[in-house]
C-alpha cells in the first residue's frame, strides 16, 4: 500500500504515512470500520488467538485474502471478525487495490449461511466502484452463531445468562 515499502506503516485518514496503530486509532475515532486486504495464507506464523485479538483491538471488522491459515481463520471468527476470501482468481493485485479504496459488503444480512458468497464493493478514489464476489469463510453453523453473537466469548456469556 506504500509503493512496495515494507514495515509497520500504512496510510492514515489524512493520506499521510503513519504507523498502523496510529492509523487504526484515527480511523476508529472517525467511526470508520477497517478491513485488511492480504495475500495467501493470511495468519501463518501468528501467535494463535492473540493475533486475532490484536486485529479486533485495532477495529478491524473484516479480512479479505486469497487464503487463510486454518486456525487463524477460526480465531478471527471467534473474535467476531468476518473472514472473506477472493474467488475466481481475484486478488489484491489483479484488482489493483492500492490502499486508497473503501469497501462495502453489499447485501449482508443476519441470515448468514456457512461458506456463502457475498458481494464486496470496492469504491475507488476516482469515484468508480467494482463489485467482486467473495466467499465468507465462516465455515460451520456454530461459527455462524459465534459471529452473530459478536464472537465466541459473547456467545458463551449470553448462553450462561439464559
Amino acid at each position: 500500500m506504500l509503493g512496495g515499502k515494507e514495515g509497520g506503516n500504512t496510510l492514515g485518514p489524512d493520506g499521510a504515512e503513519t504507523s498502523i496503530y496510529d492509523a487504526a486509532m484515527a480511523y476508529q475515532q472517525a467511526g470508520v470500520p477497517l478491513i485488511i486486504v492480504a495475500g495467501q495464507e493470511y495468519g501463518t506464523g501468528s501467535s494463535r488467538d492473540w493475533a486475532a485479538k490484536g486485529t479486533l483491538l485495532l477495529g478491524v471488522k473484516a479480512v479479505v485474502t486469497e487464503s487463510y491459515e486454518r486456525i487463524h481463520r477460526s480465531n478471527l471468527v471467534g473474535m467476531g471478525i468476518v473472514p472473506l476470501q477472493f474467488k475466481n482468481g481475484d486478488s489484491r493485485k489483479t484488482l489493483a487495490i492500492d490502499g486508497s479504496e473503501t469497501f462495502d459488503l453489499v447485501g449482508q444480512s443476519n441470515e448468514l449461511e456457512p461458506g456463502q458468497d457475498l458481494t464486496l464493493r470496492i469504491n475507488r478514489a476516482d469515484g468508480s466502484s467494482q463489485d467482486v464476489v467473495v466467499t465468507c469463510r465462516i465455515d460451520t453453523v456454530n461459527e455462524v452463531l459465534y459471529f452473530q453473537s459478536g464472537g465466541i466469548l459473547n456467545y458463551v456469556l449470553h448462553n450462561l445468562m439464559q
